[in-house]
């Protein structure tokens, strides 16, 4: 099978860690080179967070699991890139 090279996932973490610890955390999950992780929503307890981990070999078990490790939950995975390289997004085509 190819290799996933990036997983983008919508994630709900409590404020604790901080989102810099959250995606220090993530970058140091096997198989992940790379984290952006973006703050979509804040609300008394929780965030909602856009996750993009990029690497060699992504897994999302392995990110479910550090995830929920600090009392957060993988609510969906949003976009794969599998492949020798990741595709990157274009604009609508022109005519």
């Amino acid at each position: 099978m190819p290799p996933v090279r990036r997983i983008v996932a919508d994630v709900l973490k409590p404020h604790a860690p901080s989102l810099v610890e959250f995606a220090e955390q993530m970058a140091e999950v096997e198989g992940v080179s790379a984290v952006n992780a973006t703050v979509l929503e804040n609300d008394a307890e929780t965030q909602t967070i856009e996750l993009t981990a990029e690497g060699d070999d992504v897994s999302a078990d392995r990110l479910r699991e550090t995830i929920e490790n600090i009392g957060g939950s993988l609510h969906s995975i949003d976009e794969v890139s599998c492949g020798e390289y990741t595709v990157e997004k274009r604009g609508p085509a022109r005519e």
